[in-house]
């Protein structure tokens, strides 16, 4: 298990996530990430988009949709 790192939340909501995380994560800026409420902890989760022009399956496509509404209307 790897050290707990603590992190502080803004005004605004918005945490940082250190360095080491996004780097053993592979996450950049740009990614979009799912959050959700577990057992009383905050769930952070990478959505891995495929490359534009990569083919997916039906099942990842209408997963990836999904997705992408969830995110779009949490951001209304």
């Amino acid at each position: 298990m790897r050290p707990k790192t603590h992190m502080k939340v803004t005004r605004k909501g918005q945490v940082t996530i250190p360095l080491p995380i996004r780097k053993a994560l592979g996450i950049k800026e740009g990614d979009i990430l799912t959050v959700r409420e577990e057992d009383g902890k905050v769930i952070l989760e990478k959505i891995d988009l495929p490359e534009p022009g990569q083919p997916v399956g039906r099942e990842a496509y209408e997963e990836l949709i999904r997705e992408l509404d969830k995110v779009r209307e949490a951001r209304r």
